[in-house]
């Protein structure tokens, strides 16, 4: 490798992913060069060469090493790995880096919203971006229902003026995905991917929830060569085919509206007869189903998607019942088997809360690990069970998971975390020897 790397990282308009990976090597200071693939059919085959048969973006280059995408790249760097191909690795060590009175995981609405109540109130918040930073929102094209914007907002534009906000009040955000909470001692202990190690008098778990996949046999083999969980970073590589979304909720129902830009028809595939979207986006969805853009396939499920990373997905295998969920149901002589020739399959069924790391901690979580929170009326709503240690946002909440609650939830933990940090002083220390047990 040469002393100063060349990086090289290709893009498109209109690409969440494409931003998170520029913002990470801006803040390691490490110059890239970007070719836009929009509109340009040689650069698009350029890369489709260079990244071995992948067609979505970005596709990262170091030293034309191919890096891969964003999940690639962002999982190196949480090794520490990226930094030893950039030259920029140290020796790290067990040494604690810093000594912080809050530390946020996540840099989601929920997240943001902390920031900003807790620089507020004088308490040096510090935020890890995790592994999707920005959250959610960053790959939502239109956030129509946020007070306050009546010709609505794109979700990254709202998270970028968010975090332009809480910097102003001392918030500081650094690139880093927490593995591990030690609550067995005062202050906690904060472990990063890469050994990095803090400790923090409060912690705010805001680190959101990540995008469920089917687990059908040729999704995990076609993921980024026609398979995908967001439309608007990939749906433009699939113009003029016929694509399938799987799900019956709000981002279902919001990525089949997005893709008819691209499509040639997209078939929405929901395994019962009713949908969870709102009202709003079922209206929308009727209106691109009367345009014949849109067709809706209840009581359906995907069982195999077919292909290859050289050519992509070809069809993929469904079957159907009509009283839903076909495939616990294969021996049923009404279910039908058929195929379907597709270019592209999204997959928006929902997602898991991204709470692994506090997995040796004493906080309680439901089954589906969702953070159990104090919850009630009047303050600490936020509490979980371990002293000092807060939830916000959609790592708490299964139910409602809008905008507004998340950045709502988030003010409240950063005023409960400020109560906590407030009465510090009285509160006893805890030694190992006290910590109770995590759950198995």
């Amino acid at each position: 490798m040469s002393e100063t790397p060349t990086v090289e990282i290709y893009t498109k308009t209109d690409c969440p992913y494409c931003e998170k990976a520029k913002d990470l090597f801006d803040a390691k200071g490490v110059d890239y060069v970007t070719y836009n693939v929009t509109g340009d059919d040689e650069l698009f085959a350029e890369m489709k060469e260079r990244a071995d048969g992948r067609e979505t973006a970005p596709e990262v280059f170091i030293d034309d090493e191919l890096i891969g995408g964003w999940d690639d790249t962002s999982a190196l760097d949480a090794k520490g790995e990226l930094d030893e191909k950039l030259g920029l690795a140290t020796d790290g060590g067990d040494d604690v880096e810093e000594h912080r009175k809050l530390i946020i995981a996540g840099t989601g609405i929920s997240a943001l919203s902390a920031a900003i109540y807790a620089g507020r109130s004088d308490n040096d918040p510090l935020l890890f971006e995790g592994d999707e930073p920005g959250g959610q929102l960053t790959l939502t094209t239109e956030v129509e229902n946020y007070p306050g914007f009546p010709e609505g907002i794109s979700g990254p534009e709202l998270i970028n003026n968010m975090k332009e906000q809480a910097k102003r009040f001392g918030a500081e955000m650094e690139h880093g995905i927490i593995e591990n909470v030690d609550d067995s001692q005062r202050p906690f202990r904060v472990e990063l991917a890469n050994g990095d190690v803090y400790t923090a008098d409060a912690v705010i778990a805001a680190s959101g929830a990540s995008a469920r996949t089917l687990g059908i046999p040729g999704e995990d083999d076609l993921m980024g060569y026609g398979v995908s969980t967001c439309a608007t970073c990939d749906g433009a590589f699939f113009r003029g085919e016929d694509m399938i979304v799987v799900g019956g909720g709000d981002a279902a129902f919001e990525e089949a509206n997005f893709l008819t830009k691209f499509a040639d028809t997209v078939y929405l595939v929901h395994r019962r007869e009713e949908f969870r979207a709102e009202d709003y986006w079922q209206k929308r969805l009727d209106e691109k189903v009367q345009a014949g853009d849109i067709e809706i396939l209840t009581n359906t499920e995907l069982t195999e998607v077919h292909g290859t990373p050289e050519d992509g997905v070809s069809h993929v295998d469904l079957v159907r019942n009509p009283d839903g969920h076909p495939s616990e149901k294969l021996d049923d002589p009404e279910t039908e088997s058929f195929q379907m020739d597709v270019g592209a399959v999204f997959v928006a069924i929902g997602h898991t809360p991204n709470t692994d790391y506090l997995r040796n901690t004493a906080v309680e979580t439901d089954d589906d690990g969702y953070l159990i929170t104090e919850g009630g009326r009047g303050a600490g709503q936020t509490k979980t069970g371990v002293p000092g240690l807060f939830g916000a946002g959609d790592v708490v909440d299964f139910h409602y998971q809008q905008a507004v609650t998340a950045a709502g939830m988030g003010s409240e933990a950063a005023l409960d975390a400020d109560d906590y940090l407030e009465d510090l002083p009285d509160q006893p220390e805890i030694e190992a020897t006290d910590a109770a047990p995590a759950d198995d």
